[in-house]
């Protein structure tokens, strides 16, 4: 039976204490069935507001914080065609830490996918753990910008 990652749901072989695809430490195989992952955005009185990943994605696609920054289940609809992603506050998507670079990379629909594209950042912009220039986003890809790590979910 396989056992799927916590981090990125790849189907581990039995055994397996790491994942094959991200390297995530893999711990009691199905140890919390129907464990599901929380999600939350600021609303607009700065206020948390949660969300089921139902919600988060409802309109289209979101980018969901995995770990880093304290923000993990912060999420982020993308209902924009381009979407900035960096240190600079104005950024669409802001996240504050100087392993992001201010202009770090962007999130660009093209058709009826999301591509993410470095912007010539410093520490690099990864998707499922390799470097990237740019790369078409498919449901459930981790990318990592600086010590952020985010989930994109699509349904």
């Amino acid at each position: 039976m396989a056992q799927h990652c916590p981090d990125c749901g790849f189907a581990n072989g039995e055994g397996a204490n790491y994942c094959q695809r991200c390297g995530a430490f893999l711990a009691v195989p199905d140890a919390s069935p129907g464990a599901t992952t929380a999600t939350y955005k600021v609303g607009e009185t700065g206020e948390l507001e949660e969300l089921t990943l139902e919600e988060a994605v409802a309109r289209g696609a979101a980018l969901v914080i995995r770990a880093g920054g304290g923000r993990a289940g912060e999420s982020f609809p993308l209902e924009q065609d381009r979407l900035t992603v960096g240190r600079r506050p104005d950024s669409d998507i802001f996240l504050d830490d100087v392993t992001v670079s201010r202009d770090h990379a962007i999130l660009v629909r093209r058709g009826d996918a999301y591509h993410l594209d470095d912007c010539g950042s410093l520490n690099g912009t990864y998707v499922n753990r390799k470097r990237i220039e740019s790369h078409r986003l498919a449901d459930g890809d981790e990318l990592q910008i600086g010590k952020y790590k985010l989930a994109f979910l699509s349904r």
